[in-house]
């Protein structure tokens, strides 16, 4: 099987005998994925399968080296194309780099050796260009949430306007919110446009860790604290000092552990487990829960006082099926993120197919779209989603699980997420409708955190 991490290169050269040399020393590299021509017309209408290398030759039956070396810069300025030609001639090699040709190869005894060298430093000038996207994609997702956060419907623009007012002051954020909403995507825009972006941002998923070890988690530890701390360790409130601390799912947080997180806000300053030490911080705080936090308040599960002091600036996101046609929006550039990085040739989104998202209520809102339009893309034929290709009806775990060969522990973990996810993360429930203890769960998230971090 062919890594992910392949390489596509397209050689176009129509003499048969040149073809296998150039197969043989292609082949050398085990993670290129070469697809051969024997013309410009037949390599030029395969363009859109997004080759990162295409060796040229300059004599071909139908076309130019320069006329196909100009379609393909037309087409695509980053593909870096090799000419091989059987003249030397200095005039020509000189107008091709100039017109955007990567290298200019004659072919003689040193074809090998020189090709094998411009394959090499253009491959790093290809991972170099990958990296450079990848770095402003993060700058565009981090500095413009109305990019980030896609959408135009008057609900999302409530949210924008709110997010505007967040990034203007370090004030205390709660965001609120169903599942898949984007809650965390809304607090990474709240930090990478004020004033903290120049430090970290910090986030914790409070019902992803273990009740026994979130103390340790937010303030950190002393060497010789308790049994296993090997070393110290600082904890995520001094971790984000000067940047945000993004406490995610806060309304899982055990009551007990509330009132040292409060004294640590209002204070702005710690003392890690095991220490004597203070020490002062001063991370702007986010906190983000699916829950009604006033309803948890009212319940005793929520600490009254704490709930004032988060509260701060409440912004709500609001579910997909109130935005209208930002589904739409959002569905399409899925399918173009999706389609783009598996190279597939599905590029929009029919008229029956949009109107039948439009009716869909998503219960798992943008997380739930992003694994329909992915799976529509991959089960249709052409280059429109149709819809026909949509489906909704995903096979419970519980019914699919047995056609799959996994350990017992790998079932067992299977399964606590299923119901974890079911009933919110909420350990206790979990518990008593699987029968088991709490550390059983516990282990399992803990061992979650501890794959994560890896």
């Amino acid at each position: 099987m062919r890594q992910s991490n392949s390489v596509k290169i397209f050689a176009v050269e129509d003499d048969l005998v040149y073809s296998k040399f150039l197969k043989y020393v292609l082949e050398l590299n085990p993670d290129f994925e070469v697809e051969f021509f024997s013309n410009g017309k037949d390599c030029l209408a395969q363009l859109h399968k997004l080759p990162k290398i295409i060796t040229l030759d300059y004599s071909l039956p139908d076309l130019t080296g320069e006329e196909i070396l100009n379609q393909i810069k037309a087409t695509d300025p980053t593909i870096h194309v090799i000419i091989i030609s059987g003249q030397e001639n200095i005039s020509t090699a000189v107008n091709l780099l100039k017109q955007g040709a990567y290298d200019y190869i004659t072919k003689d005894e040193e074809t090998k050796d020189r090709l094998l060298n411009s394959l090499n430093n253009a491959l790093k000038n290809v991972s170099l260009i990958q990296e450079l996207n990848h770095l402003k994609e993060e700058i565009s997702l981090k500095y413009d949430f109305e990019s980030s956060i896609l959408g135009s419907s008057p609900a999302i623009k409530k949210t924008f306007d709110l997010l505007s007012k967040a990034i203007k002051t370090n004030i205390t954020v709660s965001i609120t919110g169903e599942t898949g909403t984007g809650k965390e995507l809304a607090a990474k825009a709240i930090h990478y446009n004020s004033a903290q972006k120049k430090g970290k941002f910090v986030a914790v998923n409070i019902a992803a860790i273990p009740k026994d070890l979130l103390e340790s988690e937010l303030f950190g530890y002393e060497k010789g604290a308790f049994t296993g701390a090997v070393t110290r360790r600082i904890g995520k409130f001094e971790d984000a000092n000067n940047g945000t601390l993004f406490l995610d799912e806060i309304g899982e947080m055990d009551i007990n552990l509330q009132a040292k997180l409060l004294r640590v806000i209002q204070e702005k300053e710690l003392s890690r487990i095991g220490g004597n030490d203070v020490i002062k911080i001063n991370p702007r705080i986010v906190v983000a829960t699916h829950k009604n936090l006033a309803e948890e308040v009212k319940n005793g599960n929520f600490r009254e006082d704490l709930y004032y002091r988060l509260l701060g600036l409440p912004i709500e996101i609001p579910p997909l099926r109130s935005r209208g046609n930002d589904i739409i929006i959002i569905a399409k550039k899925i399918l173009l993120d999706f389609c783009t990085e598996n190279e597939l040739n599905c590029n929009r989104i029919g008229k029956e197919a949009k109107e039948k998202l439009m009716t869909y209520p998503f219960p798992g809102n943008v997380r739930e779209l992003k694994s329909i339009i992915e799976l529509s893309a991959v089960m249709g034929s052409g280059e429109e989603i149709k819809a026909e290709d949509i489906s909704f009806k995903t096979i419970k775990e519980e019914d699919s699980m047995m056609y799959e060969e996994l350990t017992l522990k790998d079932y067992e973990s299977k399964i606590i997420n299923h119901f974890m996810d079911k009933y919110s993360n909420n350990v206790l429930e979990v518990a008593k409708v699987l029968n088991i203890g709490k550390s059983t769960i516990y282990r399992h998230l803990k061992s979650i955190s501890n794959e994560r971090a890896v």
